[in-house]
C-alpha cells in the first residue's frame, strides 16, 4: 500500500491540530557532512535524510522533489513507536510488565481449543519477536490482512517454535500489542500515542491504518514526516525526556529496549524490544527499520540521530538498498567525527 493510499484511507485519523511542519533549526553544515548529503542523491529511492546531534540539526535534504516535512509511510519503523507505548503503559501501571501473559488480555479472541503454549506468550515475547507463533509477515502478510479478524488470525497461527525461542519477525506480534493496549485502556492506540507522545516536540502521527475491528495496526502502515521520525529518535537519545525536560519514556525502558534478546536470521542484527542493533562505522547503532528503507539510526556514543525515508514500493533488503543506507550512515558517522 502506498503512502498516498494510506493517507486517503486514514484521513479521518489525522490530528485536528496537524499543521505544516516548520523548517528545522539547522546549524552550519560541515564540508564533510555536506559532501555526504550531496552524494546521497545517488540513492534514487531515498526521499529525505536528516542528521542531528545533541538535538541540533546538522543537515537535512529532500531528494527527488521530496521534503523532510512531507508525510511518509514509515512501515515497520513504527514497531519502535509501539514499543515506546508499551513501555509507557508499564510505567503507568496499565500493564504489569514484560512478563505479563497476553492470553488473559485477549481471551475473547483466542481459538476455541488453543495450543496450551499460547498461555506462555508474554508481552516481552511479542516485543522481541519470540512468541513462537508462525509469522504474519513476509509470505503470510497478505493473507493475514485479508482476514476478517487480524487479532484472532494471529493468535490462531500454528506454533513453529516455543515462546521465548528464536526470533520470528512478525507484524502479527506487534499488532497483538496494539490490541492489548486498546483492551486494557479502553482507548485506541492512536489516542494513547497522541496523549503519551504528544508532548514530544515535532512528533506527530498523521495517519494510521486500522484492522476490521478498528484496532490500529501495530507495527505497519503509519504515516509521519521524516522530521517527526527524527523527533522520536531524539527523545530516546535524550534519556526519554522531551526538550522541555518532561520524562516521556523512562531511561530503564530505553535500556531494556536496546538490550539484545535475539538475532535476526535475515540480517544477523541483534533485536531488543522493537529495536535492532548493529555496528556501523565503528559505532554501536540502534535502529528502527521499515520496508523500503524507512530508517531511524541512533548512535548514543555521538548523541547522533539520523532519519531517512524512502519510496516504500519496493523491498530494501533483497535489493541491497538497505545496505546502501547502512553505508550512507557509516559515511555520516565518519563526517560527524571529522567535524
Amino acid at each position: 500500500m502506498t503512502s498516498a493510499l494510506l493517507l486517503a484511507l486514514c484521513a479521518p485519523v489525522a490530528s485536528a491540530q496537524a499543521q505544516a511542519t516548520p523548517p528545522a533549526a539547522q546549524t552550519s553544515v560541515s564540508p564533510a557532512l555536506m559532501k555526504v548529503l550531496e552524494g546521497a542523491s545517488s540513492l534514487t529511492p531515498l526521499k529525505a535524510v536528516i542528521v542531528s546531534r545533541q538535538r541540533e540539526v546538522l543537515g537535512e535534504r529532500g531528494l527527488g522533489g521530496h521534503s523532510p516535512a512531507e508525510s511518509a509511510n514509515i512501515k515497520s519503523a513504527s514497531k519502535s513507536v509501539i514499543s515506546a507505548l508499551v513501555g509507557i503503559a508499564i510505567d503507568k501501571g496499565v500493564l504489569t510488565g514484560v512478563d505479563q501473559p497476553i492470553a488473559p488480555i485477549l481471551k475473547a479472541e483466542l481459538p476455541a481449543a488453543p495450543d496450551p503454549r499460547i498461555h506462555k506468550i508474554t508481552i516481552g515475547n511479542l516485543l522481541s519477536m519470540q512468541a513462537g507463533l508462525d509469522r504474519m509477515s513476509g509470505p503470510n502478510y497478505g493473507r493475514w490482512v485479508s482476514s476478517r479478524n487480524w487479532v484472532r488470525t494471529a493468535l490462531a497461527a500454528d506454533f513453529v517454535d516455543e515462546p521465548g525461542g528464536d526470533m520470528l519477525y512478525s507484524t502479527g506480534s506487534s499488532h497483538l500489542l496494539s490490541a492489548a493496549l486498546s483492551r486494557v485502556t479502553g482507548r485506541s492506540t492512536l489516542s494513547l500515542a497522541r496523549e503519551w507522545l504528544g508532548p514530544v516536540e515535532g512528533f506527530e502521527i498523521q495517519a494510521w491504518d486500522r484492522d476490521p475491528q478498528g484496532i490500529y495496526l501495530g507495527g505497519n502502515q503509519m504515516a509521519m514526516s521524516t522530521r517527526s521520525l527524527l523527533a522520536f529518535g531524539e527523545l530516546y537519545l535524550n534519556g526519554g525526556k522531551n526538550r522541555a525536560g518532561a520524562q516521556i519514556v523512562s531511561p530503564d525502558w530505553i535500556a531494556q529496549s536496546w538490550t539484545p534478546r535475539t538475532n535476526s536470521r535475515f540480517s544477523g542484527d541483534s533485536y531488543g524490544y522493537g529495536w535492532f542493533t548493529r555496528e556501523i562505522g565503528g559505532s554501536t547503532v540502534h535502529l528502527a527499520w521499515g520496508f523500503g528503507g524507512q530508517m531511524l539510526y541512533l548512535v548514543p556514543e555521538l548523541d547522533l540521530a539520523v532519519a531517512m525515508t524512502s519510496d516504500e514500493s519496493g523491498p530494501s533488503a533483497r535489493t541491497g538498498y538497505r545496505d546502501d543506507l547502512h553505508a550512507l550512515m557509516a559515511q555520516i558517522i565518519g563526517a560527524v567525527r571529522e567535524g
